[in-house]
């Protein structure tokens, strides 16, 4: 169901998603106070939408809460979109809280730099927090230009003590400190240009501001161990292309990031083959391959932006096209160096007009300490979503 009402040529539109959510965990807590298999939560996205001007002018608000029964660090709101949007011949301003999303590979997205991660989402870090900004796009026969001024900082979101998929000692998210003597009101600056040449999509940026990852330490504190977060500085830059050819899609994102404690590199490419009308029916079936690569070497828990840094992904990707939208992505990947893997399965589908069912399993495996995955290897799981659309 879509709100929509037209008043002396403005535009309101009233619409957004509730859902339930249900996880269970194959093995008992690796950790105490941990729960031990079943998690529960229900969630909340409105959305409203006011455009006036031929659409020209427009704001919207986009606010997102959860609640969930045994994590109370999972039971947190945030303003995903809050935003105004001028658009003119050739020029677009954006301002206030949003989301923006940079990338083309599948299985991590280097080149994403712009919105914090809220890890207590999921494990994957696709789920991002609203980002205070203000955007100047310009359109030009030679590519897209955007600048950003981004006035304020968000602190990453953690699981708590009692939550699943985190490490063995708890992170500190009361006590934050940063490098810059103004902390998250840090101003941070980036610019990017995009174009389409041929059948490559390419885009390349640099962002100077406060790191999106932070430096975890372990400190003593109130008689417990904990993970003390830090803030530094960086510069980054970072490249994506996409070429599509045919049936195929190449892939390729790299960066350089420059901090006061380290300087590296990152890559991740692959490709993504797709058979279309596969079986002479209406459903296409895609293949998928990337390898990432860092230059920082072995990484662990409290350390993510290593911890792939001799990885290979395999994947399929299977849409129906049939008019409940169904589709499944099941995915794996090894650690070249140790003896760690994880294997995802992703399947949707839509139920009605207004319904839609999703059903996720994370599986880990690691017998190597200096691996990420070591710290989660006991915390296979499924989760169930259902969700209504109005």
């Amino acid at each position: 169901m879509l709100l929509g009402v037209n008043v002396q040529s403005a535009e309101f539109e009233f619409s957004g998603r509730v859902g339930v959510e249900g996880r269970y965990f194959f093995e008992t807590a690796q950790y105490e106070d941990q729960l031990n298999h079943g998690q529960a939560s229900v969630f909340a996205e409105p959305e409203v939408y006011w455009g006036w001007n031929d659409g020209n002018d427009s704001v919207t608000f986009k606010p997102f809460i959860r609640a969930d029964g045994q994590d109370s660090e999972r039971s947190h709101g945030d303003i995903r979109e809050l935003s105004y949007i001028h658009a003119g011949d050739d020029w677009e301003l954006r301002a206030g809280i949003r989301k923006e999303f940079w990338g083309v590979t599948e299985f991590q997205h280097l080149v994403d730099v712009i919105n914090q991660t809220d890890a207590v989402e999921d494990f994957d870090g696709e789920d991002k927090l609203g980002q205070q900004m203000i955007n100047l796009s310009v359109v030009n026969d030679w590519g897209i230009v955007d600048l950003f001024l981004l006035p304020g900082f968000r602190e990453r979101t953690f699981p708590g003590e009692d939550g699943r998929l985190r490490g063995p000692v708890r992170v500190d998210t009361d006590d934050v400190e940063y490098e810059s003597s103004a902390e998250e009101k840090h101003l941070d600056v980036a610019a990017r240009w995009t174009h389409t040449l041929g059948d490559f999509d390419v885009g390349t940026y640099w962002f100077h501001g406060t790191n999106r990852d932070p430096v975890l330490t372990p400190t003593f504190e109130d008689g417990e161990v904990v993970l003390k977060q830090y803030y530094n500085q960086m510069d980054q830059v970072g490249i994506d292309v996409q070429a599509t050819i045919d049936e195929w899609l190449w892939k390729f994102e790299t960066i350089y990031r420059g901090t006061d404690e380290e300087d590296f590199f990152a890559t991740q490419a692959g490709f993504e083959y797709t058979y279309v009308g596969v079986f002479e029916s209406a459903a296409d079936l895609g293949w998928l391959v990337e390898y990432s690569w860092d230059s920082r070497g072995e990484g662990d828990f409290d350390d993510p932006g290593s911890a792939f840094q001799n990885d290979i992904f395999f994947g399929s990707r299977l849409a129906l096209n049939d008019i409940q939208s169904s589709e499944l992505l099941a995915g794996f990947s090894s650690d070249l160096d140790h003896n760690a893997y994880s294997f995802l399965i992703e399947a949707s589908r839509r139920f009605g007009e207004s319904f839609k069912g999703s059903l996720d399993v994370r599986m880990f495996q690691s017998t190597h300490d200096a691996d990420q995955i070591y710290a989660i290897r006991d915390d296979d799981h499924v989760q169930l979503t259902w969700e209504w659309y109005y």
